[in-house]
């Protein structure tokens, strides 16, 4: 075997070499470390909050010198300062307050994030452009960038990762969490336009709630931002930001900048209160604020323990459920909460069996059925969809789903909701009829019907659905109109007086069917057909047509029905009165002028007989309410006298009208004859 074969003299020297090199080697790293002292205590921290660097030192041991460093470095005092400590830069700055610079006393400001050297410690004089460098290095423990947590040791900027060790590069995700995933808060963008007026002078462009990081609002435009805030405590406060500067707002740093044009905030968070965020109008143009922010989720899904068996014995079944749980509060709350961040997903609840002993019986034991025999899991049951809430363009219809269990013998019955939370809730709601509601269609106009000067023109205005069919259902109110005036530039040469009388005649006509209705044109319009041969042969009688709204459809040339509500105007009388001559022996009741006016078509059959109240029937009852019933008779208007009541119309008979009557209590029987006793002891 190839394991088992000698080594050639070759390859035991090259062996030999390797051993002795590893050899050498290691007792390189040994000698190395042994030139060197044990390391020394740490000293104290160079801060006692925010951060600072302690330092450990060894001494050399060998009269040469020691390969290493002498010195380590650890950090310390990692918890944050009180707002009221302030910067460490801006101390050190200001400790050189009390010495003369070029013979003269500044208040000195730090300088940071000196890109070159941001070791130094550069300050600038209050109210001047004078930039000093007064110390060469800061003092350990300050920060290189005031938006990092690299320091400066020694005079030299060192990385510094979110676990606060040195040459450590984890860092924080956006939402604070060391070497996070960025799970737990959520990115907000949006932008809000001004829709200010005079009455409304200021508006809120958004809420930021407690926790927020990295918040970034610019405003262009003439208006101005403000911040109201309140605490968790529930305190409220209010900062103008009148100029350009760094404020502290409830403990929270805020940098306002202010331009002619734009302003921008920012606050790198967390903030430790509720900010919102306001604009206040101050010019007559709108605004425009764009916002971007990284909102902490502060609730959050937890599993809950299993519940109860739902049997003692004989096999059960038992769930787990997932309630709503704030994290800044460590209470359960509702689970609208959690629903609001859509990255919450809501865990599904876990099922197992449980109690799977059978169940002590009479005769010995019952026999154990298979699970989902013996004991059937809950379901789900709806009832059936609502009507819906609309009846086009998009409504809502619901229904009750409930969960029910049902026994080995099929009865169902009502159980508690979380027995059947390992299975989808069916949706309570859904939307329907989302089709387009009718609307109104408007055809071609039609020429004018003059050749010259002012005339009219029409067009055909249908109701449309969603399929492109005729129905009803539009609103009147919103139906396009169907004539318009219309100009045709030619003139007219002929004056009008001095027209023959015989060129009048089809304008009387052309009227003339308009007023009836007669002539079936594109635009709807209400067509009587031809009256009825009266009622009678002799005397008052009626005649009655057939009207329908009916409009000439100029691509077919053909007349289409359509509904009356599609026609305008008042439709034209489908009944009226006829009068056939005196009877043999009758005096007629009216003069032939009369009789030619009423019946001639110029005047309503109901202008000479109409409805009228005559008194009140007799009481119902004698005593304890009864009910009386207006009498309503035919009569002749002139004459004021009783007509036949198919003389009347009948769409204008009043509606029946009723009063009470007689509403004293009736006697009772007793008391009655007591009376009556009463009465003839009196009289005798």
């Amino acid at each position: 075997m190839e394991c088992c074969r000698r080594a050639t003299p070759g390859t035991l020297l090259l062996f030999l070499a390797f051993l002795l090199l590893s050899s050498r080697t290691a007792r390189s790293e040994e000698d190395r470390d042994g030139l060197w002292d044990a390391w020394g205590p740490w000293s104290e921290c160079s801060r006692t909050c925010g951060g600072g660097a302690s330092y450990s030192l060894r001494r050399c041991l060998s009269s040469k010198s020691c390969e290493g460093r002498n010195i380590r470095y650890r950090t310390c005092s990692n918890v944050d300062c009180p707002p009221e400590a302030g910067d460490f830069r801006a101390q050190q700055c200001s400790a050189h307050n009390d010495v003369k610079h070029h013979g003269q006393f500044y208040e000195w400001l730090p300088v940071s994030n000196d890109p070159d050297n941001p070791c130094s410690l550069k300050c600038q004089a209050k109210g001047t452009a004078l930039v000093v460098e007064l110390a060469p290095k800061v003092l350990d423990g300050t920060r290189c960038y005031t938006e990092s947590l690299d320091m400066c040791i020694s005079g030299l900027c060192q990385i510094v990762g979110c676990d606060h060790q040195l040459g450590s590069t984890v860092k924080e995700d956006n939402c604070g969490v060391c070497n996070g995933d960025g799970s737990t808060c959520r990115l907000v963008r949006g932008q809000y336009k001004s829709q200010l007026s005079a009455t409304k002078l200021d508006d809120t462009v958004v809420a930021i709630p407690y926790g927020s990081r990295h918040i970034r609002l610019v405003l262009k435009g003439p208006d101005h931002l403000y911040l109201e805030t309140k605490s968790l405590q529930g305190a409220k406060g209010e900062n103008s930001l009148s100029s350009t500067g760094t404020f502290l707002v409830d403990n929270s740093s805020v940098d306002f900048q202010k331009f002619p044009d734009k302003e921008i905030l920012r606050m790198a968070g967390p903030l430790t209160a509720d900010f919102i965020i306001k604009i206040r109008n101050s010019g007559s143009a709108d605004s425009a604020v764009q916002f971007i922010f990284y909102q902490p989720i502060i609730h959050r899904w937890r599993e809950t323990d299993f519940f109860p068996c739902s049997a003692t014995c004989g096999g059960g079944y038992q769930l787990t459920s997932a309630e709503c749980y704030d994290l800044r509060s460590s209470r359960v709350v509702a689970d609208q909460y959690c629903h609001y961040y859509p990255e919450n997903i809501k865990p599904k609840p876990k099922l197992q069996e449980c109690n799977l002993d059978p169940c002590p019986a009479s005769d010995g034991y019952k026999q154990i059925m298979p699970y989902d025999l013996y004991h059937p899991l809950p379901r789900w049951e709806a009832t059936p969809w609502t009507a819906c809430s609309s009846s086009c363009g998009g409504g809502i219809q619901s229904r009750a789903v409930s969960c029910v269990e049902e026994d080995i013998q099929g009865h169902v019955t009502s159980v508690e909701e979380w027995k059947c939370m390992y299975t989808p809730k069916m949706p309570i709601a859904q939307p329907c009829n989302i089709f387009d509601c009718p609307k109104w269609l408007a055809q071609e106009w039609s020429p004018c019907t003059v050749t010259c000067g002012h005339g009219l023109r029409y067009r055909v205005v249908l109701c449309i659905d969603h399929r492109g069919m005729h129905t009803g259902g539009c609103s009147p109110k919103a139906k396009p109109h169907i004539k318009e005036e219309c100009i045709i530039p030619t003139p007219c040469y002929k004056p009008k007086e001095k027209l023959p009388v015989e060129a009048k005649l089809p304008w009387f006509k052309q009227a003339q069917e308009l007023e009836e209705g007669a002539a079936v044109s594109e635009e709807p319009s209400f067509i009587p057909e031809a009256w009825s041969a009266c009622t009678v042969t002799c005397g008052v009688g009626t005649q009655v047509r057939i009207v329908r709204c009916q409009v000439l459809l100029s691509f077919s040339q053909s007349v289409a029905d359509l509904p009356v509500d599609e026609c305008e105007g008042p439709k034209p009388a489908s009944q009226r009165a006829c009068y056939a001559g005196p009877c043999s022996g009758e005096i007629p009741e009216f003069n032939p002028d009369e009789t030619e006016g009423l019946f001639g078509g110029l005047q309503d059959f109901h202008e000479l007989y109409d409805w009228e109240y005559e008194g009140f029937t007799k009481c119902s009852e004698s005593c304890g309410g009864g009910v009386q019933e207006a009498v309503v008779s035919c009569l002749n208007k002139q004459t004021r006298e009783p007509a036949d009541e198919n003389l009347c119309v009948t769409s204008r008979r009043p509606p029946q009208l009723l009063k009470s009557c007689n509403l004293d209590p009736c006697p009772a029987r007793g008391s009655v004859d007591s009376a009556w006793m009463a009465c003839k002891v009196l009289g005798e």
